[in-house]
């Protein structure tokens, strides 16, 4: 498979619903930066738009300049994926819904689990998929099969669990709901590029966070019961370069919260 990043500043047509902005942010966090995508029924200039991305007045015009935006939709909240919520909204006047209140705009409500969206000739489906944060959901594009899945699996590496309302148990699951939407279902992903099949990226994930439980079990029996988590990070974290730490302290509290409760 050939993979298409980065492509910045550039509106790429990923499926015949769905095209791609790549955000000029990279970072440890978002790799080549955040992917905002632009999703409409084919012949039709209204369009979703799903994480308008960071405050970045280039980007967030670019996205607006692309079709006329019914809806915006936030997937969860961290800021590379809501910074720049409201000067889109000044772009584009268009409401926002968001399952965080504080992201919602212009009437936009919540964002339930298992509910229909409509709009720009299209529906999406709701799933919530917390873990990585408490608030993530995915969309899953009806008309197509594919599946938005922001930062809950990401195009490629694995996933971080936000420290502060990230939860291993509420991953796990939220694994199990998309291995449940069956195989053959193109991710589009919040960072990173495409990937072919949901199923086979779901149970790789499901796998990786039980091997490391498995690790961290090992590192407490050697390092005792109480090890801090740097210490565990040191012990379990030896296959990734050590500027990726601080990212795995940060699953690793999560992890160890988990075992510990």
């Amino acid at each position: 498979m050939t993979l298409h990043h980065p492509a910045y500043a550039q509106l790429r047509q990923v499926t015949p619903v769905a095209a791609v902005m790549l955000e000029n942010n990279p970072s440890m966090y978002a790799l080549e930066g955040t992917n905002t995508w632009i999703l409409r029924a084919p012949g039709n200039d209204e369009c979703i738009v799903v994480d308008p991305g960071d405050d970045d007045p280039a980007h967030l015009a670019r996205v607006a300049g692309a079709g006329t935006v019914a809806l915006t939709l936030i997937s969860h909240r961290h800021h590379d994926h809501t910074g720049g919520i409201d000067k889109f909204v000044e772009l584009t006047g268009a409401p926002v819904r968001a399952v965080r209140e504080e992201l919602r705009r212009g009437g936009g409500a919540g964002l339930e689990h298992d509910e229909l969206i409509e709009a720009a000739g299209l529906t999406l489906r709701v799933l919530r998929t917390p873990g990585h944060t408490a608030d993530s959901v995915s969309f899953v594009i009806e008309d197509e099969g594919s599946v938005l899945t922001a930062d809950t699996i990401l195009g490629r590496g694995t996933t971080v669990l936000d420290a502060s309302d990230g939860n291993l148990g509420d991953y796990l699951e939220s694994m199990r709901v998309l291995i449940g939407l069956g195989a053959g279902r193109m991710v589009l992903p919040g960072h990173g590029p495409e990937l072919p099949d949901l199923e086979t990226v779901a149970r790789r994930y499901l796998a990786h966070r039980e091997e490391r439980l498995t690790q961290i079990r090992g590192a407490l029996d050697a390092l005792g019961a109480d090890a801090d988590v740097r210490a565990v990070v040191e012990h379990v974290y030896t296959d990734i370069d050590e500027t990726l730490w601080p990212a795995a302290e940060q699953s690793v509290r999560v992890q160890l919260e988990y075992l510990r409760d």
